[in-house]
């Protein structure tokens, strides 16, 4: 009895492996890949054409989450995954402008990144250079009128970064169509923490009164206050983790939160849409 027992756990045993060998050979296949692809954009463009039926959100805030563990799973480099991350980040871009997102707003790099190995940062910090003198360049950019904001902490940027933030932001600052805020260096505490020492400045030289603090008057004092919609309708966190991570602590009161167990630079178009549709039902459900 408990030989036939062994024996079936050993079957079934093979019959696994051999069944996750066959499955990795066959996702491998460039002829797979190609049909895979082409049946997700079929899929996508039906799902885009149901989201434009409903409401759309005026802001979406990510969390862009899983760079480096998809590039560990694909045998890649971490620095390889940021640079796959960073390409999706184009994608999400434009994927926002197709469906009438206002403001995009993405989490790049917090106050906590930077105690992350220096090779690593050096790199993420070249990368965020050339990218923000990418975009101060890119037609699409200057042809649909989107104003770039950096967020955060720039003086822990290095000089070389904060130079690069400053350049597209003065070459943007006139725009109004569309808004992408990229936080790098950022911290939610950090941002509420900084709010509260200017109002004590503004109130210890006479410039406000203590009775005139409220909740719209700390809103001023934060990062998002020069945006038409500060406060995010969705906030998108990649990778499986069901964090807010010290992102946008002030702004997300009233924000639906969507998690996804997809790293971020896997990312497909159905995956975000997906997201844009639960947004879309709790709306409908809530009566808005």
């Amino acid at each position: 009895m408990v030989i036939k027992k062994f024996e079936k756990l050993g079957e079934k045993a093979i019959k696994t492996r051999f069944a996750r060998r066959a499955i990795k050979e066959i996702t491998q296949n460039k002829l797979f890949r190609l049909v895979r692809k082409e049946m997700d954009k079929i899929i996508a463009k039906k799902i885009m054409e149901e989201v434009k039926k409903g409401k759309i959100p005026n802001h979406i805030a990510i969390i862009m989450d899983g760079n480096r563990r998809y590039a560990l799973m694909e045998g890649f480099s971490p620095t390889k995954g940021h640079e796959m991350g960073k390409d999706k980040l184009e994608e999400v871009v434009e994927w926002c402008r197709e469906i009438g997102v206002k403001v995009l707003t993405v989490f790049a790099f917090s106050t906590d990144n930077f105690k992350r190995s220096k090779e690593e940062v050096e790199h993420l910090m070249n990368m965020f250079e050339k990218d923000l003198k990418k975009l101060a360049n890119d037609e699409r950019i200057h042809q649909n009128k989107v104003r770039i904001r950096v967020i955060g902490k720039m003086d822990l940027l290095p000089e070389h970064v904060r130079k690069a933030a400053e350049m597209v932001m003065e070459k943007t600052k006139d725009y109004d169509r569309y808004y992408f805020n990229i936080a790098i260096g950022y911290g939610g505490r950090e941002e509420i923490t900084e709010a509260i020492k200017k109002i004590a400045m503004d109130v210890k030289n006479g410039k406000i009164g203590v009775d005139e603090i409220n909740q719209r008057r700390v809103a001023s004092y934060l990062y998002t206050s020069s945006l038409p919609f500060p406060d995010p309708d969705l906030i998108l966190r990649t990778s499986g983790e069901e964090r807010i991570s010290n992102f946008l602590l002030w702004q997300l009161a009233y924000s639906e939160l969507y998690f996804t167990d997809v790293y971020w630079p896997a990312l497909k178009k159905t995956d975000f849409l997906r997201a844009i549709q639960s947004y879309q039902r709790r709306q409908r459900r809530y009566g808005k």
